[in-house]
């Protein structure tokens, strides 16, 4: 049985979280990763539906999302590998979907299959504060939790933002730009943080610029969990699933 984000952040001190475009580099892989997911490092996974427009994404996710579109991987296309994989699969799996993408899919359907396949989270980063309040009673109806992510550079509406989040955790974007770039110096990274649990009591999970085994151990001093994205993406370019565990279980090791 999955585990709820919720018990996963209370049964460790540390959460280790995970990152892969579906369908890249093919739909075997990505298959073959889910299936074995229990046997990563990691807690829990966030999956990254292909959009040709992935404007918080750096280069090389951007890059491995326009292969997997090309390659003709859809939203249906990837609903429907989850099916298949759905009773193999006992960690949280999050989407970090493209709001585009759900508009196109139809909000209420594309929920729907959410609960269908087994998601347990929503991270949506071009779904501003203003705009996300109109989902958030359809996702808590379904049981997903609604995932915010808020910057260093949200300034006063950091407080607005982190309060959309319910059931999951605050995603931190530790960096001044999109994913992969450089982190900001470890100062105002602690006054983040620190900002963001005055105003919540969910866990913090940092991400966006964390690639490395020294990247988590100095991000874990200022989060409750750590997300690497751009180092996984690079690592299944090998198509090895044994070689990817592998690299995952030095990273976060």
């Amino acid at each position: 049985m999955t585990k709820s984000i919720s018990e996963i952040f209370e049964a460790k001190e540390k959460v280790n979280i995970g990152y892969i475009v579906a369908g890249y580099p093919n739909l075997s892989f990505t298959e073959e990763f889910l299936r074995r997911l229990d046997q990563s490092a990691l807690d829990m996974l966030e999956i990254g539906i292909p959009y040709s427009d992935p404007l918080a994404d750096g280069k090389l996710i951007a890059e491995a999302s326009f292969a997997a579109s090309q390659a003709g991987v859809t939203t249906d296309v990837v609903f429907d590998l989850l099916k298949k994989v759905k009773g193999e699969v006992h960690k949280p799996l999050l989407f970090l979907v493209y709001y585009n993408l759900l508009f196109a899919y139809g909000v209420e359907a594309f929920v729907q299959r959410c609960t269908e396949v087994g998601i347990s989270g929503l991270i949506i980063p071009d779904l501003p504060y203003e705009e996300a309040t109109a989902i958030l009673p359809l996702l808590k109806a379904h049981t997903i939790a609604f995932i915010p992510l808020v910057s260093v550079t949200s300034g006063a509406r950091i407080a607005q933002i982190v309060r959309l989040g319910e059931g999951g955790f605050i995603y931190a974007v530790g960096s001044l730009g999109v994913t992969g770039s450089k982190q900001v110096s470890l100062d105002r990274l602690q006054r983040f943080t620190d900002e963001i649990r005055q105003h919540t009591s969910l866990p913090i999970a940092l991400g966006f610029g964390i690639k490395t085994h020294s990247d988590v151990a100095t991000m874990r001093h200022y989060a409750d969990g750590v997300i690497v994205g751009t180092s996984i993406v690079a690592y299944t370019q090998s198509n090895s699933v044994d070689s990817v565990i592998s690299e995952i279980g030095k990273i976060f090791g």
